[in-house]
């Protein structure tokens, strides 16, 4: 996402506004030069966003193939854009190599969001986390209920660390705003007030959250992946107070949006420098509550936007262990080096570790993978009280190591797990 200057078009279109209902004054805050120089018209949507859940909702209405239907429009896209539109749907298994809908496709279809947060969704419900998931889907859906107002930046940022917990997880601050904002609705009007104004939220916008999340409910009940329309339906929260487990659906959601955190140990201060595949060195946006924090207790970080502005930043970030990445990232694999194997996922994020420990990782992965294809053709809640059932089992063995991993140190995880970097 870059930042872009408005068009003639647009401007005037803007400064129509200001005499609309009564006499008024439009501010344009940029010179004469600057004003000749922008664009007549602005790109239409179609050519400056993804196509991706277009491209779904030209499949599941049968409307032919993605590229040729795309090439009659009036303003196509270029083919370059389709394609990888085509090649993200498939990486997410939404497409087949005949660019046919899967099973996982289909649900994604009918879910009124981009496909990776529509499979965020979906892993929320069959991990039952539901409702957690369901605020965060709904925020990058929409937007975050967090506001600014001018002068009180570093106060409104205040509030928003306090609301992070040490989470260092812009997503899961969103989380803990709007259970604070369910709260006070419950005590009544003037608590809920004073709560957005303490902590600088708009009240508008968590009830607009409020109301997608029951949507996706729906959608998700009339799927059969939930026994009820309500979100906070406990057989679909059994693990919704466990972060580590909510982190690791974002991770399955917003992958292969990944950072790697590198620390430098100045002479001063610790030094946070930040870096993904395609860009290297990028930033943490400013708003985010990890912005300034140097205590990471892993390498790795899950993002959802991009911005280019004066530099590259990371707008709303999470930070993620190395087996959200393994059980929730791409294709995993295995090579050999002495004693130690080395796992790589998607052949660029890698770890080393024991030969046993890498072995089981691999077959987890594929019970898991396995597990999920028949949840995504045939749809059933789990039964988490059938402890002997495939489902639980391999779901429980998966959480068990995940919530092990986030209670050790960095540098003594069991299993152990050493992070490497991009092959």
């Amino acid at each position: 996402m870059s930042a872009e200057w408005v068009s003639k078009a647009n401007a005037k279109q803007r400064k129509g506004r200001a005499g609309r209902v009564q006499p008024g004054h439009c501010y344009h805050l940029y010179n004469g030069l600057r004003a000749s120089l922008l664009e007549d018209y602005q790109l239409p949507e179609i050519l400056r966003t993804p196509l991706e859940e277009l491209c779904l909702q030209i499949k599941i209405l049968r409307l032919g193939g993605i590229a040729h239907f795309l090439s009659r429009l009036m303003d196509p896209p270029s083919n370059e854009a389709v394609s990888l539109s085509i090649k993200h749907l498939m990486e997410l298994n939404a497409l087949d190599k005949q660019e046919e809908l899967t099973p996982l496709g289909v649900h994604l279809a009918r879910l009124p969001v981009e496909p990776h947060i529509g499979k965020m969704i979906l892993f929320g419900a069959l991990f039952c986390c539901l409702d957690p998931v369901l605020t965060i889907a709904a925020s990058l859906s929409f937007k975050d209920p967090f506001v600014i107002p001018l002068g009180k930046e570093k106060v409104a940022d205040a509030r928003r660390k306090e609301l992070a917990k040490d989470s260092k997880s812009d997503h899961l601050t969103v989380v803990n705003a709007f259970e604070g904002w369910e709260e006070a609705r419950r005590r009544g009007y003037r608590y809920e007030k004073d709560y957005c104004w303490e902590y600088f939220l708009s009240s508008n916008t968590l009830q607009m959250l409020h109301n997608m999340k029951g949507q996706f409910a729906e959608h998700l009940l009339g799927a059969g992946f939930v026994n009820s329309r309500n979100p906070k339906d406990p057989k679909s929260n059994i693990n919704s107070d466990n972060e580590k487990i909510i982190k690791a659906v974002i991770c399955a959601g917003l992958y292969p949006k990944v950072a790697k955190i590198r620390l430098n140990l100045g002479k001063k201060r610790k030094m946070v420098k930040v870096y993904t595949k395609n860009d290297g060195l990028v930033s943490i946006h400013p708003k985010s509550v990890n912005v300034e924090q140097t205590d990471f207790h892993y390498n790795w970080l899950i993002y959802h936007l991009k911005m280019r502005t004066s530099s590259i930043y990371l707008y709303d970030c999470t930070e993620v262990s190395p087996y959200c990445l393994l059980f929730f990232g791409g294709d995993i694999s295995i090579q050999k080096d002495n004693d130690q194997e080395t796992i790589a996922v998607d052949e660029w994020i890698v770890f080393q570790s024991p030969a046993r420990i890498a072995h089981l990782v691999k077959e987890l992965r594929k019970e898991l993978d396995t597990l999920l294809q028949e949840k995504i053709e045939s749809p059933h809640p789990v039964d988490w009280k059938d402890t002997k059932s495939r489902d639980c089992a391999v779901l429980s063995a998966i959480i068990d190591l995940i919530k092990t991993q986030e209670k050790a140190t960095p540098r003594n995880l069991p299993p152990r797990l050493q992070d490497g970097y991009y092959s």
